[in-house]
């Protein structure tokens, strides 16, 4: 039987232990002060209700939130370095004045 469980969530652990090791390596990166959680869509409501609560300074705070999984916590990194990207590009079309 443990076999049969091992084979039928081996795929699920994989993935729960690939998000770890990410949030593992992220988990110094620092969150905007004025990041509004309500607008990110892709969390889980109570994820966005104690995140909003809580305004953890850092993504390794924002892990160890009660209510908040690594799913969460993966959506948060990808919606930063979306935004990061996005002013990336945003700086870059900026017109440089000579």
């Amino acid at each position: 039987e443990a076999v049969e469980i091992e084979i039928k969530y081996s795929g699920f652990i994989a993935r729960q232990e690939k998000q770890l090791e990410q949030v593992a390596g992220k988990s110094g990166r620092l969150l905007p002060a004025d990041l509004d959680y309500a607008a990110i869509t892709t969390l889980s409501w109570e994820a966005r209700e104690k995140l909003a609560k809580v305004q953890p300074r850092d993504v390794g705070q924002a892990s160890r939130i009660g209510g908040v999984n690594p799913a969460d916590i993966s959506a948060l990194l990808v919606h930063l370095e979306v935004q990061r990207r996005r002013d990336v590009i945003a700086l870059a079309a900026t017109p440089v004045a000579v």
